[in-house]
């Protein structure tokens, strides 16, 4: 049997190494040939469209696989109608779907493991669900309280950034004089802060205007 691991975290610095190794186990124990691993790294399980997801479906499409192992149903999303309409398309293609961790099989002879299938996929939605609004909560609760949302913001000497900037300094090299990021300088300072360029074009502008006048005169 040629089997597709598929494994998804949620943000960058979350590993599937765990995931991955029991995978590779459950495989190997019943002696299934690993043809691909498809790993989704920094991908909510509410977005249908992930890089290695669609390279999945892509190749189940091209008759690749015969087998597709998720470790828990909720690696491979949490939104029921997405979940349920890709296995669906799996199992249309002939393509076996195992959440190893919770004994769920689209195998025609389960049809008890199909029948959670759907139930488990409510619940991975309902637990979405759960934390987004926990986390509005928390968002509710910090504004009630005057705090302010978003990153903290860089203290740094913004008269001197200006100074510089006047003195013809590149935004690169202020930030790199003051230690923030450029984004920083430019969205702190831009708005009070003329370009020298155009600072050399108003004032020939404003020569030739005076000039014309007096001609005209």
């Amino acid at each position: 049997m040629r089997v597709a691991l598929y494994c998804r975290v949620s943000t960058v610095d979350q590993k599937c190494e765990m995931q991955l190794r029991e995978l590779r186990e459950y495989a190997k124990a019943r002696s299934w040939k690993i043809t691909a691993e498809y790993v989704d790294t920094g991908w909510s399980g509410t977005k249908a469209n992930r890089p290695a997801l669609n390279k999945l479906l892509r190749d189940a499409r091209a008759r690749r696989l015969d087998s597709v192992l998720v470790w828990k149903l909720d690696r491979w999303g949490r939104s029921i109608r997405d979940s349920i309409n890709s296995i669906q398309e799996l199992v249309g293609l002939g393509v076996r779907f195992i959440a190893v961790t919770q004994n769920l099989d689209t195998d025609e002879s389960n049809p008890m493991a199909r029948f959670m299938l759907h139930i488990m996929a409510a619940f991975a939605e309902l637990e979405s669900e759960l934390i987004r609004e926990r986390v509005l909560a928390g968002v509710r609760a910090a504004r009630a309280n005057g705090k302010r949302e978003g990153r903290p913001q860089r203290v740094f000497r913004r008269d001197e950034a200006t100074r510089l900037r006047n003195e013809g300094w590149s935004w690169r090299r202020i930030a790199t004089k003051l230690d923030v990021p450029v984004t920083t300088v430019v969205e702190a300072c831009r708005t009070e802060i003329p370009v020298a360029g155009e600072v050399s074009i108003r004032s020939k502008e404003s020569r030739s205007k005076r000039r014309t006048s007096r001609t005209e005169s």
